[in-house]
This record gives structure tokens, sequence and C-alpha cells, in this order.
């Protein structure tokens, strides 16, 4: 008896695709003029998927294969002598290449499989894969996830065209092992790239080379990626080392690889994420070529499993805590990379951000703690601890030196002492060499994470220095019981606040157990943030936009905060 399909699932995709496809088909001799090289393999994928799929409007169309047709004059143009493509700030990169290759073949595998009409399209798309070919089977990475979406594209073509250097070369990047830590979460820690690059391209290398550890490697990471799962349907970023630890991720992405998984698999959560993921509608276009690439995805969803709260899970490896509950969900992060590398960098986890807490349609975006300190930056936690459930303890040490003379032995005549770089300051005079005369100031952050939100005890020691603390809510309300300071900005000192959203709220009270009062909104100058000397100097920030409630003063300071989350009606 024949496995049966999902046809709401399948007429969603279908229809996805075609809002791309059926304006392109429409006008298919007009040149896609302007396009990067991704987007024409992307389209021209989408095209013969179409063509190809009982449920789309273009099944069968000319006008599809025309305008296929067209997009692949336009890409053969984009390849340059080596096979690679141009286009994009990374020249001459057989990554990138990588990308539009994996495209490329998946429509030949596609178009080869769909009789005489789209002969032409099959034989173009193998001369633009085989171009590529010895570029990408010689060339070089430089990220982390390009490896698999290199490996995954010499295997596609391995796959239409077969060469055993190919797949030679896919096992030699492969050796290096997966960079999948004991949580679950890849090197990067990007929801981005997990979604769109590692996942994808390993689940295709384990189905062409038949490695079912690679396909372990994706389910441990959709499972790690259950618990970083918000209520408002995004994915948890804040512990990224890429370009999307400053911004919401969307869970649609993953939808299918949930989908599959669960498929293959039979596991409930898997498919609770699915559905999730599809819950606002399916958009993406390329969503139709996997289905009739891997029929596996056309099936059915298991039956979902039950989320029962409250759930706290917390990731070793990141130093990042959930805990969810009817009324609450609250993210803690201390997992920087900024304090042992003492700089912002591309591919270090920089986000200073280190809580959330959602209650409903009212969210607390982002909670961070500028201090006045040699403007080293904003706390960043350099050690997490756990002294008991629930609770996490952030910690970081800054020190700042002044220098003393260089030893006699080290003095110049010509007083041409080497340029260097003390961690704050870049000058001529050998820091290393000289005696330092240190000062140093200690944050330390205490969180107790409950059902209805947490409580912070907060702990500045050292020299008296400025500091802010920031509370940034997602649009939507009014900080009442807040003063006013103008451009969205709010001073709390003595009183409770309360963030209402709808019937959602989000209440503040604060209480300074040691150290002076807490500034008033006369201190507007001390009620901001700082994102510290490595932004600032460039000018730049990594400054948070929202409804901003701030609490300042000067330290040494120990002061408590009790965050609680109210609904109306909380959800189940």
């Amino acid at each position: 008896m024949p496995t049966p399909l999902d046809h709401e699932f399948l007429r969603a995709v279908a229809g996805a695709a075609d809002r791309e496809a059926a304006p392109l088909a429409a006008a298919p001799d007009a040149e896609p003029a302007g396009l990067a090289h991704r987007t024409l393999a992307r389209r021209v994928k989408t095209l013969i998927a179409a063509y190809r799929s009982p449920d789309s409007a273009l099944h069968g169309s000319a006008r599809a294969v025309a305008a296929a047709t067209t997009h692949l004059r336009a890409l053969r143009a984009a390849q340059t002598a080596t096979g690679l493509f141009a286009g994009g700030d990374n020249v001459q990169s057989p990554p990138d290449s990588a990308f539009t290759v994996n495209d490329v073949c998946d429509a030949h595998v596609l178009a080869a499989g769909a009789g005489p009409e789209l002969r032409d399209v099959t034989a173009a798309l193998a001369e633009i894969a085989r171009a590529a070919s010895g570029s990408l089977l010689t060339g070089g990475v430089h990220t982390p996830n390009h490896r698999w979406e290199l490996c995954a594209a010499l295997a596609r073509l391995h796959r239409s065209f077969p060469d055993d250097r190919l797949r030679d070369r896919v096992e030699e990047w492969l050796s290096e092992g997966v960079d999948i830590d004991a949580e679950g979460l890849y090197s990067e820690r990007s929801a981005n790239y997990a979604a769109h690059v590692s996942n994808p391209s390993l689940l295709l290398l384990a189905d062409v080379l038949d490695r079912a550890d690679l396909r372990d490697a994706v389910e441990r990471n959709l499972a790690a990626t259950l618990d970083l799962i918000a209520p408002d349907g995004t994915v948890e970023t804040v512990l990224s080392r890429r370009q999307d630890q400053h911004r919401p991720f969307p869970l649609a992405p993953y939808l299918p690889h949930y989908r599959l998984l669960a498929i293959r698999t039979g596991r409930g959560d898997f498919s609770r994420a699915a559905r999730l993921a599809a819950a606002g509608g399916i958009d993406d276009p390329d969503l139709l070529a996997g289905t009739l690439l891997t029929p596996d995805l056309c099936h059915p969803l298991p039956a979902p499993a039950a989320r029962t709260p409250p759930r706290e899970r917390y990731l070793t490896t990141a130093r990042l805590a959930v805990r969810a509950s009817a009324t609450a969900h609250t993210v803690v992060y201390g997992g920087s990379d900024v304090p042992a590398h003492r700089r912002i960098r591309s591919g270090l986890a920089c986000n200073p951000t280190f809580m959330r807490l959602f209650a409903g349609d009212a969210v607390l975006d982002a909670v961070r703690l500028s201090r006045g300190f040699f403007d080293l930056g904003p706390f960043r936690a350099a050690e997490v601890q756990r002294p008991a459930d629930h609770r996490y303890r952030l910690t970081e040490t800054l020190t700042a030196a002044y220098y003393q003379p260089l030893p006699p032995q080290l003095r110049r005549d010509d007083a041409a002492y080497r340029v260097t770089d003390e961690g704050r300051f870049c000058a001529a005079m050998s820091f290393a060499d000289r005696p330092r005369d240190e000062i140093s100031h200690t944050t330390r952050v205490e969180v107790d994470l409950r059902e209805d939100g947490a409580d912070l005890r907060i702990d500045l020691s050292g020299p008296r220095v400025p500091w802010a603390l920031e509370l940034t809510f997602r649009p939507g309300g009014v900080p009442e019981g807040a003063a006013p300071l103008g451009e969205g900005r709010w001073c709390l000192t003595t009183g409770p606040v309360t963030y209402r959203v709808g019937d959602d709220e989000i209440s503040i009270e604060a209480d300074v157990e040691a150290g002076e009062p807490l500034a008033g909104p006369d201190r507007s100058d001390l009620l901001g943030y700082d994102p510290g000397q490595d932004y600032a100097v460039v000018g730049g920030t990594d400054a948070t936009t929202g409804n901003r409630v701030y609490l300042g003063g000067h330290g040494p300071q120990t002061l408590t905060l009790a965050l609680r989350a109210h609904r109306a009606a909380p959800a189940a």
C-alpha cells in the first residue's frame, strides 16, 4: 500500500513556488539584469520544479521552460574563465560559487528526468556545473560552514557526473570532523547558518554518501534548537558568532529539516517544531524542488508531542540558560567571546545582552549594563556558574593599567619602541616590557529564574565609576511609572515600572542594597548605553532600538531587580 501524501502541504509548497515563478513565466524573454548568480540559479531551479510539479499552476508550461532558459543565459554569462561566478565581496570564491552550483545540480536532476522539452535546459545546466567543477575541487574556504556547502556541491556534482576525485575531496574535508559541540551547537552557533547551510548540506551528504553520522549531527542540532525557540516563533540568536547575533531569526527556514527528520524518525517534538515553523504560512519557493528531490518530505507528519511547562535548559558550551513557563520565557546569557579575545571581531560572539524576557506581547528584548571603566565596553560575562537550581552567576573582571618607565636595559637611544596593543590602546611604547600598575573592576550578576520572571542581584566592585543598566522593550507599549527622558528613553528611580502591551505586562522593581542612591532623570548624562571604544573609535555602535528604561549611578554598588511577567491568558 503506497504511503499517503500530505496534499495540503504540497499545495502550500507549490503556491509558494508559483508566487515567484508565475511572474517570471509571464515574461519569459525579459532579461534578468542586475541579479546575483545565486538568485539566478535559485530561480532556474524553482521554474523547473514548477514545470515538474503536478500541484503547480506552471506544470508542463513551455513559458516556464523559456524563462528558465533566459535565466540560464544570464547565469552562464556571470561565470568566469575559472568556472567560478562573478559578484559579491568574496572575489573568486569557491564557497560562494558552491551555493549556486548546488542549485544548478539540483535543477539538473529535475530537468534530466523531465523529457525532451527540457533537453536544452539540461545541457546548459550540465555545462555550467562541469565548468565549475575543477575550481570547486581544488578551492578553499574561509568560514566553518563553507566546508559543508562546498562538500555538498562536490557531492551533487559526483551524483550527476560521477568522478572519484570529487568524492575523495569531500572525504578529505569531512575527515576534519563536523564542528558540532556536546550540546548540539555548530561552532558558529548561528541559527542562520545552521538553517541555511550546515543542516541542509549535511543532510544531502548523509543521503549521497550514506553517512548516518552526518544525519545524526543534524538531528542533534535540531534537538538543541528546540529549546532556543522563543514564544514569538523566532530562534534565539544572542549566542551567535555571526551576523544574526543582533537580530531575530525566524523558525520558518528550519521547516524542511524538522519535517524531514520528524517523518524519518517519528519524533513528535520535531513534528511540533515543523508545524510551528509553518504556522505563519509557507513562503519559501525553494521547498517545491525539495519535495521533488526528497519525496519523504511529502508524507504526513507524525503526531506532535506536547511540551509541558515549566522547562529549563542550560547549554553549557554557549553558557546560555532558557526557562519557559506558561507565563514567562526567560533567557540568560554569559557566553560572549569578547572577554577572552579582548576585541570585537566578525566571527566572535559579541552581543552584550545578558537577559531577555517574554511575557506574551510584552517583550523585554535586551538587558545590558554599561560601566565607565576605561571605555572597555559593556558587561560581557567571562564566567558563568550555577550555584543552585534555576540560579546563574555571571562574572566579569576588567583590568586596565598605567605603565612605569622601561627597565634601563630595554631603553633605546633612538626612542623607536615597538607599536603594541595593550588591550585598549596602541602606541609605540613596548607596553609588554614595562612594569604595570593595574586597576580592576568586577561586575557580578546573579539571576534567579522563576516561573513568572527573574530576580537579579547586581554587584559592582572596584573604583568609583559611573554605570547604567539598560532595559530595552519591544515597541508597542509605554513604561508606566518611569520618568520620560525623550527619544524613547525613560528613567527608573525608586518606584515600580510596568511595561504593558494589551493584556500582557512586565513589571520592574529595583532596590539599592549598598552604595549611592540611583540617579534621577536630572542626571540623563549617566543614563545611556556606551558600546565601548572598539565601536566608538570608528564611529559605530551596537546599541539597541526600542523603548529603553535606564537605572544608573556610581559604583561600587549592589542592587536588586525583580522582573515579573503578568499575562491575562497564559500560553498553554
